[in-house]
């Protein structure tokens, strides 16, 4: 590591590039209000705005991986800043929804750049146990991001919520810190391409990674949408809710490594096996705040604990100069995942129970995500 650039300077990178991450959400406590707005659109196409980026994100993902052996990711990330800046202000200037769809669509370069070089990052500057510690403190930061972005969105998104389009103005903070935080170390080399070769351990994880997001992904499109009685509607509560699924994974990144040790290789199936308990809980429970407050604490948990947990196991599965592109397989899992879900799971409703709920999809994910847990559980149990 270049040792001008302290350990802590390349921590405040991490942090900015996990927030560049959390403005995926940023729609996600105002899609009731938009499927108003919008009243024409239909509601497979208001949840795609969460979604749709990951789509882009897949492919982007991808060519990131090669990308860095021919554009430093300084560089690529300073470019991703300024396309989450820009795609977030777009349509604040013509009311359509259609632009608004595009300019999530194209925030998709920026997600699929920052998730996969995030990991790069910290695979590059840390080794053993500070990689996992580090990669906690990075899941923690997505955490944090994503409960800034969708608490303040929820907040201000309560009267107008083209409000809530401003919180893209973290791209340009972004930008100014990854300038003067992140060292530039130059593109990446290998000999050969054996050091970037894949492996099935890399896809099997990916894999894995394709199912948690499926499933989990149902929390940010149907929660707003989800609330009944006195909550239906009410941005506020939606804000709270999907601020409490982002916040605890701040803790859970946070408490990384301790979890790690006491579930060994059963981490990421008990990751899964919080996300089956909390969309049970909020499948029965539209109206009661309490239990959806645990919900979504269980559900931010999964995600706290399965994310690094899993981008560790596909960084530490190739060679160092490989790691850039592990990581864009397994984000091109997540990716694949939250782009069928909304379609997938819509139409499993309406062909098991005759209509499509959110009760029914949060039901239908409970159960689907514990057999991906079993399956998972399997697996890492036999792995060395």
């Amino acid at each position: 590591m270049n040792r001008e650039f302290k350990k802590y300077q390349i921590i405040i990178a991490i942090v900015c590039i996990s927030f560049l991450q959390g403005l995926q959400f940023s729609v996600s406590p105002i899609l009731g209000q938009i499927a108003d707005h919008f009243h024409t659109v239909g509601v497979n196409y208001v949840q795609m705005l969460v979604t749709v980026p990951s789509f882009i994100s897949m492919v982007i993902a991808l060519a990131s991986g090669k990308l860095v052996m021919v554009i430093s990711k300084k560089r690529l990330l300073l470019a991703a800043s300024l396309i989450a800046l820009a795609t977030g202000l777009a349509p604040l200037f013509v009311d359509s929804f259609a632009l608004l769809f595009l300019s999530r669509a194209v925030y998709g370069i920026t997600m699929g750049v920052a998730t996969t070089l995030n990991t790069a990052v910290v695979a590059e500057f840390f080794e053993g146990d500070e990689r996992v510690a580090v990669m906690g403190i990075q899941g923690a930061s997505v955490g944090a991001g994503m409960v800034f972005v969708t608490t303040l969105a929820g907040w201000i998104g309560k009267t107008d919520f083209r409000n809530a389009y401003y919180l893209h103005i973290i791209g340009l903070a972004a930008f100014v810190l990854l300038f003067f935080c992140l060292p530039e170390t130059g593109v990446v080399k290998a000999d050969g391409g054996e050091d970037v070769r894949m492996n099935k351990d890399v896809f099997i994880l990916s894999g894995f990674c394709m199912l948690e997001f499926f499933f989990l992904i149902t929390f940010n499109t149907n929660i707003a949408m989800h609330l009944s009685g006195k909550l239906a509607g009410d941005t506020s509560a939606s804000g709270i809710l999907t601020g409490v699924f982002s916040g605890v994974q701040i803790a859970a990144g946070l408490a990384l490594g301790y979890i790690t040790r006491v579930t060994k290789k059963m981490t990421m199936s008990c990751a899964m096996f919080c996300l089956a308990a909390g969309t049970l809980l909020i499948s029965m429970a539209p109206s009661n705040m309490a239990l959806l407050i645990a919900g979504a604490f269980l559900c931010g948990i999964s995600q706290g604990v399965f994310i690094p947990t899993g981008m560790v196991a596909v960084s530490n599965a190739v060679a160092p100069a490989g790691a850039a592109m592990a990581a864009a397989w397994f984000t091109c899992g997540n990716c694949i995942g939250q782009t069928l879900s909304p379609v997938v799971l819509n139409k499993t409703s309406e062909v098991l129970f005759g209509q499509v709920t959110t009760s029914h999809i949060f039901l239908i994910s409970s159960v689907g995500i514990t057999l991906a847990a079993v399956a998972a559980g399997f697996y890492n149990g036999r792995r060395r």
